[in-house]
């Protein structure tokens, strides 16, 4: 199916650049369109997650801006930028930072409360969590709960998914059931997908695959 991508972009960042210890990167530069999938991979230190904390409103770069939806985040006030994390993007971890003593629909329930959306139980089937949704978290295996994190992220009804490392604890055909799923709902809510992974083959399920190196991002 021929995904076509809209015309401003959701998501773009301008001559980005971050340094810890040493320079991770520079002049770096992308665009995130509606109906969009993009994954980043690199190996162990390029600096993957620290861009993608930095798309999504969690790290401020050193120098360079990113918009989300036309406005500097960067720029904003706190509340603000607030109202961007609670309503307008997801944030899927590789840990799933779930509610302990709540039962699997009790965690997604509190993301939709916090959004103002209604929960949508369809997002359950796709996920093939649907008969453990009363369960308690505990009870859950780890594919299991890791399904019910991305869940509660899809609940929000986000304009743009950042996804760090999502299958890493899936197996192989769960993982592959996950990333399909997670492609249906950009193209049927308008939306996009920020990816970061070492897995390849979950990597080409995106439609533009960038490599992180030599401080720079690079078409694959």
């Amino acid at each position: 199916m021929k995904v076509v991508v809209g015309n401003r972009p959701l998501l773009e960042a301008r001559a980005l650049e971050k340094s810890f210890d040493y320079k991770l990167f520079e002049d770096l530069s992308l665009s995130l369109y509606s109906k969009q999938s993009v994954a980043v991979m690199g190996r162990s230190g390029t600096g993957k997650s620290t861009l993608l904390h930095i798309l999504s409103t969690l790290l401020k770069p050193d120098s360079g801006e990113v918009f989300i939806n036309g406005k500097s985040i960067y720029k904003l006030k706190e509340y603000e930028i607030e109202g961007i994390r609670r309503k307008e993007i997801g944030i899927i971890f590789q840990s799933h930072y779930l509610f302990k003593g709540f039962s699997a629909y009790e965690n997604v329930e509190t993301a939709t409360l916090l959004a103002q959306t209604k929960i949508d139980k369809s997002i359950f089937e796709m996920l093939e969590i649907d008969h453990v949704m009363n369960k308690k978290v505990s009870e859950l295996s780890g594919g299991q709960q890791q399904r019910v994190s991305i869940a509660r992220v899809l609940s929000k009804k986000p304009k743009i998914i950042f996804a760090d490392e999502p299958t890493g604890n899936l197996d192989n055909e769960t993982a592959h059931k996950v990333i399909n799923a997670l492609n249906n709902y950009i193209v049927t809510h308008n939306a996009a997908l920020f990816l970061v992974t070492h897995d390849l083959n979950i990597a080409k399920k995106a439609q533009k695959l960038y490599q992180l190196e030599n401080k720079r991002l690079n078409i694959r």
